[in-house]
């Protein structure tokens, strides 16, 4: 008996230990079974933010890729002289069309008859139409900007100011027509570090250009120069409408002063008109008076008649 129940008592302790280890087992596979999806899941998460990374990788290397073509292309644009002189064109028409109305300018403008300028502002005199003409000396520019020793320096610098005098030249003698245009011209230079570099390095030149009456512009400059003259134009054209205002104001106080006259003449017709209505009612107060007299004389006479046919002693 005593073995039977210490058998059951084993029997019992070893079904609760198994119990016990299949819950801990259960438990740790839920445990794992959980780390194991985390695990999953955080891979799959880094493994899409790496897909789009490298996607944006991709991105980044076509827009370089495109950005290499378009810097290609520019620096085409720059070795050739005449397509360089067209982008300085480019930019000249897109400041101007930015800032002035139409009226104001045109492009490619023909002067002298035979001349064409790049654009030709329409100024009203004095001064009148000033001639604008691009240049774009980058060449001897770059020679300058490059040159590593003393010697080159001094032959860029040299190229340089032979470039800038010849474009100087060339403006004041086509672009300066006595009677045409203005007694001045511009010079746009499309690039803001080679007008730095001109008025920082070179004043002689600059002095040149003031004694041709050829005044140097950049981007910048002739920018806030266009704002200066469209506030001129506005100016003259609020001058212009003034003056008709004034003409019209003139006109319409003669128009009042007509108007008053035919008033006044209305006033006496008017009273005219009264001063007959007036002799109108002076006469028929005369004829209503002189009918009553009659009126009266007529009964007076009607009585007397009766009064001699009555006959003597009747009564009345």
């Amino acid at each position: 008996m005593a073995q039977h129940q210490i058998g059951e008592r084993l029997q019992a302790q070893e079904r609760t230990i198994g119990q016990a280890l299949n819950d801990r087992l259960e438990k740790v596979a839920q445990t794992v079974s959980a780390s194991l999806q985390q695990s999953q899941e955080k891979q799959t998460l880094e493994l899409q933010q790496l897909r789009e990374r490298l996607a944006r990788i991709d991105e980044a290397q076509k827009n370089l890729a495109n950005l290499s073509m378009q810097v290609d292309g520019l620096r085409e644009i720059f070795v050739d002289k005449r397509a360089r002189g067209a982008f300085g064109e480019i930019q000249l028409k897109d400041l101007i069309e930015k800032v002035l109305p139409p009226s104001a300018y045109r492009l490619q403008a023909t002067i002298n008859e035979t001349l064409r300028v790049d654009c030709l502002l329409d100024l009203p005199n004095p001064p009148g139409p000033i001639c604008v003409d691009a240049k774009f000396p980058l060449e001897p520019f770059h020679a300058l900007r490059d040159a590593t020793d003393d010697a080159a320096h001094r032959q860029a610098s040299s190229q340089f100011g032979t470039a800038i005098r010849k474009h100087i030249q060339d403006i004041s003698t086509k672009y300066i027509v006595p009677g045409e245009t203005a007694e001045s011209a511009l010079m746009f230079l499309p690039s803001e570090a080679i007008y730095a570099e001109l008025h920082a390095n070179f004043p002689d030149l600059v002095e040149q250009s003031y004694r041709s009456r050829v005044f140097i512009v950049s981007p910048t400059t002739l920018w806030a120069m266009l704002n200066t003259i469209r506030a001129v134009l506005q100016d003259v054209e609020m001058r212009e409408q003034a003056g008709l205002i004034q003409q019209e104001v003139q006109k319409m106080l003669e128009d009042v002063a007509r108007l008053d006259k035919r008033v006044s003449n209305l006033q006496r017709h008017f009273q005219q008109a009264q001063d007959d209505m007036e002799g109108i009612r002076t006469s028929t107060g005369k004829v209503v008076r002189s009918s009553e007299k009659i009126i009266s004389l007529e009964l007076e006479d009607d009585d007397r008649d009766g009064m001699l046919e009555r006959p003597p002693g009747s009564g009345a």
